[in-house]
């Protein structure tokens, strides 16, 4: 008899350290660039991603931790840019690299999810793709703060075989399955018989990470190796046969196949009963590579680069009847504002190290405005094996900086000019000077941080 008056306590306890937390649904996409969600000037139909804007918001000054998917995740995660991380993520983990078998997002460096998991007593999942660290399960999202792990580690997988190559690479928490299907259907089935069959009553973080649009990773027997190759089905191509370029094309076939899937898990959502208790936001990880069908237009640049195009993404969020519908905010955010948002709205006082966001919060719920003049630093590494260089940038109110290894530096006035024609180095060498002492005083001191281990 104790022991039950213990219990019943301890769960009351739990509900009211939790009352009025909303969940939150995060669904992040893989190379899907400015031009290719409908609501923002794409040819390819997204009617259901385009739904979230209808009945949300939709940002159009949004922008990614980085131009490239392993720090881009990281800064996502974390909150924190990924200049802090103590592995230099700053460029993409490869699967098969020796190298990077043993580099990873670290234990100090906190997620979002153990925020919430431990500070909000949330309930935590990922469905779909990690790409910060691989080849032991001391490496997985399990330990990393989520309860439910489905999917895969590396940076891209055969859309029909769940494997890189022909190496698995398919999870069920930390043990490796065997899987067939096609990846985009695999990850949305998970997340709707997820969120349908829950039982507990804690609120919920649900980071869906879809591999679409990205290409696949085939595998040729002729060279005995992985290949990049476009993985769209036959019927999702029928649907998009009006687009002439046979790569946008295929691009397409597999955005709408990923659009459907949106629209599938939102339904599971309202379905549930418990639209009006969660934040679902719709973001994408960076810009996208027009070699694999993406575009960008009518930004300037592409997947890890720092112009625009690289690094502005579309981002939607629908929270009925607290985010007013049809709106539109076009002050400067970024991916690392999630983390201090979520722990904001989650009611989580603690406050966590390092984080380099603000919270989103008033601006979505009382329709407030974001300060324009806020400060966003960016910097990518240098990558031999996929023959990429660093590049840096650092964007202070309307001017932003961008230093290009192969084109040089150069100065834009964003607010006048936001697809970068016109470089002002030349009238502004003050502020010129200025913006690049900034970005460089900035990397010291990320840098300083990335080998410490902050207190939890």
């Amino acid at each position: 008899m104790k022991n039950s008056v213990i219990i019943l306590i301890l769960v009351l306890f739990a509900r009211c350290s939790v009352a009025g937390a909303p969940n939150i649904l995060l669904i992040f996409t893989d190379d899907q660039g400015w031009n290719d969600v409908g609501c923002y000037g794409s040819e390819i139909p997204t009617p259901n991603i385009d739904r979230i804007a209808s009945e949300g918001v939709r940002f159009d000054n949004f922008y990614s931790a980085s131009s490239i998917c392993t720090p881009s995740r990281f800064g996502l995660l974390t909150g924190r840019n990924p200049s802090r991380s103590q592995e230099k993520l700053l460029s993409a983990l490869m699967f098969m690299a020796e190298e990077h078998k043993t580099r990873s997002i670290k234990k100090h460096e906190t997620t979002i999810a153990e925020w919430l998991r431990s500070k909000g007593g949330y309930e935590t999942a990922l469905i779909g793709k990690w790409h910060l660290g691989h080849g032991s399960k001391e490496l997985l999202p399990p330990a990393r703060g989520f309860d439910f792990f489905r999917g895969h580690t590396g940076g891209c997988i055969d859309f029909f075989t769940m494997t890189y190559g022909i190496i698995p690479d398919w999870y069920h928490g930390t043990k490796l399955v065997s899987e067939n299907g096609y990846a985009t259907e695999l990850i949305t089935d998970e997340a709707v018989n997820w969120v349908k069959n829950r039982k507990s009553e804690k609120p919920f973080f649900l980071y869906l990470a879809y591999n679409a649009p990205h290409f696949g990773k085939g595998y040729s027997p002729k060279d005995r190796a992985p290949v990049n190759i476009m993985q769209p089905q036959a019927a999702d191509l029928k649907r998009v046969e009006s687009i002439d370029d046979k790569i946008r094309r295929e691009f397409a076939a597999m955005t709408v196949n990923l659009d459907d899937g949106v629209g599938r898990v939102i339904d599971a959502v309202d379905e549930a009963g418990i639209a009006e208790d969660t934040l679902l936001i719709f973001l994408t990880d960076h810009g996208g590579d027009p070699v694999y069908g993406g575009s960008n237009l009518p930004l300037r640049g592409t997947k890890a680069e720092l112009f625009e195009g690289g690094i502005k993404v579309p981002c939607l969020m629908r929270w009925p009847n607290k985010i007013k519908p049809g709106s539109k905010i076009s002050s400067p955010a970024s991916a690392l504002d999630l983390f201090p948002t979520f722990a904001g709205l989650a009611e989580i006082k603690d406050e966590a190290p390092f984080l380099d966001g603000e919270n989103l919060g008033p601006a979505l719920l009382e329709g407030g405005t974001l300060a324009g003049d806020r400060e966003l630093f960016w910097e990518t590494g240098r990558h031999d094996e996929l023959g990429r260089k660093g590049w840096a940038a650092l964007r202070r109110g309307k001017h932003k900086y961008v230093n290009s290894p192969k084109e040089g530096e150069f100065l834009f006035d964003i607010e006048k000019d936001p697809n970068e024609v016109t470089d002002l180095k030349g009238e502004m060498p003050e502020l010129m000077k200025e913006m690049r002492t900034r970005w460089e005083t900035l990397a010291a001191e990320y840098h300083a941080t990335n080998a410490a281990k902050p207190e939890r």
